[in-house]
């Protein structure tokens, strides 16, 4: 399986994937500042966006790509490694 982070801490990035690869999942992570998200974001088959970390254009971008390629996605506030383990395993 594939998702994708959009928001987070960036200092974070290499637990995020870690703890991703633990659960069997392959991580990609997007801090929400860069260009284009949903383009990068095909393969994907979870979005987990961080909205207390994200901008509300890729917030937006993010949520209209998963909602036109039926990928499920949450909108979650927190943006801790509890946070995306928590919701990778309820996935």
């Amino acid at each position: 399986m594939c998702a994708a982070v959009i928001g987070g801490m960036e200092r974070l990035r290499r637990q995020y994937v870690e703890a991703a690869r633990q659960r069997g999942v392959s991580l990609q992570v997007f801090n929400g500042k860069e260009n284009n998200v949903a383009r990068r974001m095909s393969g994907c088959d979870l979005a987990l966006i961080f909205t207390n970390k994200v901008s509300h254009k890729a917030r937006d971008e993010a949520i209209r790509f998963c909602k036109t390629n039926d990928i499920p996605y949450r909108l979650v506030h927190g943006c801790g490694i509890s946070t995306l383990t928590k919701c990778l395993d309820e996935s």
